[in-house]
Protein backbone atom coordinates (compact mmCIF):
# COMPACT_ATOMS: atom_id res chain seq x y z
CA UNK A 1 0.00 0.00 0.00
CA UNK A 2 1.22 3.49 -0.90
CA UNK A 3 0.33 6.69 0.89
CA UNK A 4 -0.05 9.61 -1.52
CA UNK A 5 2.71 11.50 0.32
CA UNK A 6 5.15 8.61 -0.34
CA UNK A 7 4.56 8.27 -4.08
CA UNK A 8 7.45 8.90 -6.47
CA UNK A 9 7.64 9.19 -10.24
CA UNK A 10 7.67 5.68 -11.74
CA UNK A 11 5.70 3.99 -8.93
CA UNK A 12 2.93 1.66 -10.15
CA UNK A 13 -0.40 1.58 -8.28
CA UNK A 14 -3.82 0.02 -8.87
CA UNK A 15 -6.70 2.36 -9.65
CA UNK A 16 -10.07 0.74 -10.38
CA UNK A 17 -8.31 -2.60 -10.91
CA UNK A 18 -5.86 -1.42 -13.59
CA UNK A 19 -2.14 -0.69 -13.09
CA UNK A 20 -1.27 3.02 -13.37
CA UNK A 21 2.22 4.55 -13.38
CA UNK A 22 2.95 7.88 -11.68
CA UNK A 23 4.11 10.40 -14.30
CA UNK A 24 4.17 13.72 -12.43
CA UNK A 25 3.62 14.89 -8.86
CA UNK A 26 2.94 18.47 -7.78
CA UNK A 27 2.70 19.28 -4.09
CA UNK A 28 0.36 22.09 -3.10
CA UNK A 29 0.91 23.29 0.45
CA UNK A 30 -1.82 25.61 1.70
CA UNK A 31 -0.95 28.68 3.73
CA UNK A 32 -3.94 28.48 6.08
CA UNK A 33 -3.62 26.72 9.41
CA UNK A 34 -5.27 23.35 9.59
CA UNK A 35 -5.45 23.01 5.83
CA UNK A 36 -4.35 19.76 4.21
CA UNK A 37 -1.43 19.42 1.78
CA UNK A 38 -2.66 18.24 -1.62
CA UNK A 39 -0.72 16.03 -4.01
CA UNK A 40 -1.74 16.58 -7.63
CA UNK A 41 -0.67 13.41 -9.41
CA UNK A 42 -0.84 12.47 -13.08
CA UNK A 43 -1.20 8.73 -13.62
CA UNK A 44 -1.02 6.86 -16.93
CA UNK A 45 -3.01 3.65 -17.32
CA UNK A 46 -0.51 1.01 -18.46
CA UNK A 47 -3.17 -0.96 -20.35
CA UNK A 48 -5.15 1.75 -22.14
CA UNK A 49 -2.43 4.50 -22.08
CA UNK A 50 -5.02 7.07 -20.88
CA UNK A 51 -3.87 9.77 -18.48
CA UNK A 52 -5.70 10.49 -15.25
CA UNK A 53 -5.17 13.51 -13.00
CA UNK A 54 -6.07 13.17 -9.32
CA UNK A 55 -5.73 15.43 -6.29
CA UNK A 56 -5.02 13.37 -3.17
CA UNK A 57 -4.37 14.14 0.48
CA UNK A 58 -1.10 12.97 2.00
CA UNK A 59 -2.78 10.21 4.01
CA UNK A 60 -4.87 8.79 1.14
CA UNK A 61 -3.93 5.16 0.48
CA UNK A 62 -3.50 3.53 -2.94
CA UNK A 63 -3.10 -0.19 -3.60
CA UNK A 64 0.23 -1.35 -4.97
CA UNK A 65 -0.02 -3.06 -8.36
CA UNK A 66 1.54 -6.48 -8.93
CA UNK A 67 4.26 -5.85 -11.52
CA UNK A 68 7.90 -6.50 -12.31
CA UNK A 69 10.61 -4.23 -13.74
CA UNK A 70 13.06 -5.90 -16.14
CA UNK A 71 16.00 -4.40 -18.07
CA UNK A 72 15.59 -4.58 -21.86
CA UNK A 73 17.49 -3.57 -24.99
CA UNK A 74 16.25 -2.43 -28.41
CA UNK A 75 17.14 -5.00 -31.08
CA UNK A 76 15.61 -3.72 -34.33
CA UNK A 77 12.52 -2.02 -35.62
CA UNK A 78 10.50 -0.96 -38.62
CA UNK A 79 7.85 1.71 -39.27
CA UNK A 80 5.19 0.00 -37.14
CA UNK A 81 6.94 -1.99 -34.36
CA UNK A 82 10.17 -2.49 -32.43
CA UNK A 83 11.66 -5.76 -31.15
CA UNK A 84 13.21 -5.83 -27.68
CA UNK A 85 15.32 -8.35 -25.77
CA UNK A 86 14.92 -9.00 -22.05
CA UNK A 87 18.44 -8.79 -20.60
CA UNK A 88 17.67 -11.25 -17.77
CA UNK A 89 16.38 -14.27 -19.69
CA UNK A 90 17.20 -13.15 -23.29
CA UNK A 91 13.61 -13.61 -24.44
CA UNK A 92 12.36 -11.34 -27.21
CA UNK A 93 9.11 -9.43 -27.56
CA UNK A 94 7.68 -6.81 -29.91
CA UNK A 95 5.78 -3.62 -29.12
CA UNK A 96 3.82 -1.67 -31.74
CA UNK A 97 4.10 2.06 -32.32
CA UNK A 98 0.65 2.56 -30.74
CA UNK A 99 1.73 0.82 -27.51
CA UNK A 100 4.84 2.99 -27.02
CA UNK A 101 3.82 6.19 -28.80
CA UNK A 102 5.47 8.57 -26.30
CA UNK A 103 8.77 6.64 -26.15
CA UNK A 104 8.94 5.95 -29.93
CA UNK A 105 10.94 9.10 -30.99
CA UNK A 106 13.80 8.21 -28.61
CA UNK A 107 14.33 4.52 -29.43
CA UNK A 108 17.32 3.49 -31.55
CA UNK A 109 18.87 0.09 -32.27
CA UNK A 110 21.13 -1.15 -29.47
CA UNK A 111 19.75 1.34 -26.94
CA UNK A 112 20.22 0.09 -23.38
CA UNK A 113 19.05 1.45 -20.04
CA UNK A 114 15.41 0.71 -20.81
CA UNK A 115 13.14 -0.91 -18.24
CA UNK A 116 10.04 -2.89 -19.17
CA UNK A 117 7.09 -2.97 -16.79
CA UNK A 118 5.55 -6.45 -16.83
CA UNK A 119 2.45 -7.85 -15.17
CA UNK A 120 1.06 -11.37 -15.50
CA UNK A 121 3.69 -12.20 -18.14
CA UNK A 122 2.68 -9.29 -20.37
CA UNK A 123 4.73 -6.15 -21.08
CA UNK A 124 2.61 -3.12 -20.17
CA UNK A 125 5.03 -0.29 -20.86
CA UNK A 126 8.59 1.05 -21.01
CA UNK A 127 10.61 3.40 -18.85
CA UNK A 128 13.28 5.19 -20.85
CA UNK A 129 16.35 7.03 -19.54
CA UNK A 130 15.89 10.74 -18.79
CA UNK A 131 18.63 11.73 -21.26
CA UNK A 132 19.38 10.06 -24.61
CA UNK A 133 22.12 10.84 -27.13
CA UNK A 134 20.95 11.20 -30.75
CA UNK A 135 22.74 12.27 -33.94
CA UNK A 136 21.65 15.25 -36.04
CA UNK A 137 20.90 14.03 -39.58
CA UNK A 138 19.55 17.24 -41.07
CA UNK A 139 19.79 20.92 -40.15
CA UNK A 140 20.60 24.22 -41.77
CA UNK A 141 24.33 24.94 -42.19
CA UNK A 142 26.03 26.38 -39.13
CA UNK A 143 26.42 30.14 -39.09
CA UNK A 144 29.95 31.51 -38.86
CA UNK A 145 30.21 33.59 -35.73
CA UNK A 146 27.12 32.01 -34.17
CA UNK A 147 27.52 32.17 -30.41
CA UNK A 148 26.69 29.45 -27.93
CA UNK A 149 23.81 31.41 -26.37
CA UNK A 150 22.42 32.81 -29.63
CA UNK A 151 19.31 31.86 -31.56
CA UNK A 152 18.19 28.32 -32.27
CA UNK A 153 17.26 26.41 -35.42
CA UNK A 154 15.34 23.16 -36.05
CA UNK A 155 17.32 19.93 -36.40
CA UNK A 156 16.04 16.50 -37.45
CA UNK A 157 17.56 13.68 -35.39
CA UNK A 158 18.32 10.07 -36.37
CA UNK A 159 14.91 8.89 -35.09
CA UNK A 160 12.94 11.56 -36.97
CA UNK A 161 12.43 13.74 -33.89
CA UNK A 162 12.78 17.49 -34.59
CA UNK A 163 14.27 19.66 -31.81
CA UNK A 164 15.54 23.22 -31.56
CA UNK A 165 19.36 23.38 -31.33
CA UNK A 166 21.82 26.30 -31.10
CA UNK A 167 22.75 27.93 -34.41
CA UNK A 168 26.36 26.68 -34.33
CA UNK A 169 25.36 22.96 -34.41
CA UNK A 170 25.80 21.08 -37.69
CA UNK A 171 24.78 17.81 -39.33
CA UNK A 172 26.55 14.73 -37.89
CA UNK A 173 26.95 16.05 -34.35
CA UNK A 174 25.56 14.05 -31.44
CA UNK A 175 23.38 15.86 -28.94
CA UNK A 176 21.75 14.99 -25.61
CA UNK A 177 17.94 15.19 -25.52
CA UNK A 178 15.70 15.30 -22.42
CA UNK A 179 13.04 12.59 -22.93
CA UNK A 180 10.64 14.25 -20.47
CA UNK A 181 10.38 17.45 -22.51
CA UNK A 182 11.76 16.47 -25.93
CA UNK A 183 14.21 19.36 -25.85
CA UNK A 184 17.94 19.82 -26.57
CA UNK A 185 20.05 19.73 -23.40
CA UNK A 186 23.69 19.79 -24.48
CA UNK A 187 26.26 18.47 -26.90
CA UNK A 188 27.05 14.81 -26.14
Amino acid sequence: MFRASDLKKGDVVKIEGDPHIVETIKVQSPSARGAVTLYKIRFRNLKSKRKIDQALRGDDVLAEADFERRPVQVLYGDASSIAFMDLQDYSQFTLTKDEIEEEWPYLTEGLEGLISICSEGRVLGLEIPTFINLAIVETQPSVKGGSVTARTKPATLSTGLVVQVPEYMSTGEVIRVDTRTGEYVSKA
